[in-house]
This record gives C-alpha cells, sequence and structure tokens, in this order.
C-alpha cells in the first residue's frame, strides 16, 4: 500500500500545480463562513484521490474534506486534497496534499505532499518517516527560549467564540518565534524533521491531522490535544518533539482554564 500511496499522493500533487498555472482565472468559492474557501483544484484533486483508491481498493472507505466521510471498512483513507487552500489561492508554497490510512481505527501510513517545495513526507506506523527518501526525526531542544513553534487561526476563521488568542499570547512572549504557514499537515511536517520544536492549533478536522500526526510520533515526537491525552482530538492538537510537550500543555491548559 505504501508505493500506491507515495505515486497517488504525488500525482495528486503534480494536478495541483497544472491548476496553480492559472490561479487568476481558477473558480473560487465560500464554505461556512466567507473566510473558508474551497477551490476548484480542492474539488479536482479530491476526485482523483477518490476515483485512484477506488479502482484499486473498492471496498475501503474514504474520509475527505470536501464530500464528506463513508463509512463500512476496517481500512479508511483520509484525504485533505488541499490542505492549505487559503495559501494555495494566494500564490503561496505553504499548501499540501495530505493522506492517511487508517486500519482499524489506527493510522498505519501517512502521507503529506507539498508539490511547490517538492517534498514528500511519508510514515508507516512502526517503521519511521522519512523525507524524500531519507529518515527524519524531531528535534532536541527542551528550552522554550531556544524553541520554534508553528500555529494556526482556523479558529478565527470559522467565528468561533473559543480561540487561539490567549495561547498565543501566552506561548509567544516564552518562545524564541512563531510560523504561521497556513497547513497543519506542513506544520506538523516541519515538527518531525526537527525544523520547528512544537506547534499548537483549534478547530481543526481530522484530515487536517492524521497523516501529520502520525509522521510526527514515527519522527519520534508527541501528537496529543492540549492536555496530553486525545480526548478533545481532532478540536485542539499540541504537537512537539516530546522534549516540551508538558510545558507548552501547561501553558494552553492556563488558556482553557481562563476561558
Amino acid at each position: 500500500m505504501k508505493p500506491f500511496l507515495q505515486q497517488i499522493v504525488t500525482r495528486a500533487g503534480e494536478l495541483s500545480l497544472e491548476y496553480r498555472t492559472r490561479l487568476s482565472d481558477m473558480q473560487v468559492n465560500s464554505k461556512g463562513t466567507v473566510k473558508d474557501l474551497v477551490s476548484e483544484a480542492d474539488i479536482a484533486v479530491e476526485n482523483f484521490l477518490i476515483a485512484q483508491i477506488r479502482d484499486r481498493y473498492p471496498d475501503h472507505a474514504i474520509c475527505c474534506e470536501e464530500s464528506g466521510d463513508h463509512t463500512g471498512s476496517e481500512y479508511r483513507w483520509i484525504i485533505d486534497p488541499i490542505d492549505g487552500t487559503t495559501s494555495f489561492v494566494h500564490g503561496m508554497p505553504f499548501y499540501s496534499i495530505s493522506i492517511a490510512l487508517e486500519h482499524r481505527g489506527q493510522t498505519i501510513l501517512g502521507a503529506v505532499f507539498a508539490p511547490v517545495l517538492k517534498e514528500l513526507f511519508l510514515a508507516e506506523k512502526g517503521n519511521g518517516a522519512t523525507l524524500n527518501g531519507q529518515p527524519i526525526g524531531v528535534s532536541d531542544r527542551s528550552v522554550l527560549s531556544d524553541c520554534l513553534c508553528t500555529t494556526g487561526f482556523a479558529c478565527l476563521r470559522a467565528n468561533r467564540d473559543r480561540n487561539n488568542l490567549s495561547g498565543f499570547a501566552r506561548i509567544a512572549p516564552k518562545i524564541r518565534g512563531t510560523r504561521i504557514l497556513g497547513s497543519a499537515a506542513v506544520d506538523l511536517c516541519y515538527i518531525a524533521c526537527g525544523r520547528t520544536d512544537g506547534g499548537w492549533e483549534l478547530n481543526l478536522n481530522i484530515y487536517d491531522l492524521a497523516a501529520g500526526m502520525l509522521m510526527v510520533q514515527e519522527a519520534g515526537g508527541m501528537a496529543t490535544d492540549f492536555s496530553g491525552g486525545t480526548e478533545n482530538l481532532p478540536g485542539e492538537i499540541l504537537a512537539s518533539n516530546g522534549k516540551i510537550h508538558n510545558q507548552l500543555s501547561e501553558l494552553l491548559q492556563c488558556t482553557n482554564d481562563e476561558k
């Protein structure tokens, strides 16, 4: 299954690049709120991936961002056709195609492909994670002031009452810096390969996180909810190299207490 996953995620990325050449006349609509976008490319990439999976594994279930969740199998493919649609439609490079495969509720394979950056992250449960075929691992930084973290504000885009502003205000002064890339899958992969040391966000979905969480875990890091458990996944995600996890968790739980 891993070679098949690598093949389809790469081809999906190439398809997204074709759409990227005509951003000025590509159809883009709002969904849910005016800030939340779905593009013609999202639909095309998702349809391509569904067709490929159904052709190879017709009995498998598929969970997709745009077309919903189809159950009824011990295997389930979890697809975000373009994670970071806002970045994509604005011509920025930080978007990705994210695909995970579950078996009986456990994620066993994950792929995140950032086609503009030409970076393919792959993970297999129990067998580690790679970037363009080379093994990767999380950083070893343990002091917050030495750390670079990622975050995002999907909660604001969705106009949620509970948002990430208090968490950002509490954590940002304690770390070296923050980056907002716009793709949760890319954020998680950057933690997995040691470019960043941790990250957190609210109001995400399983298709945003499934592949990236496996990437972090197989690279030696941790991916949990804010409390360090799993009960509140995927609505809240905290990922790190493991060494700063408890420190970030404590800061985020303080913001929860303030609510």
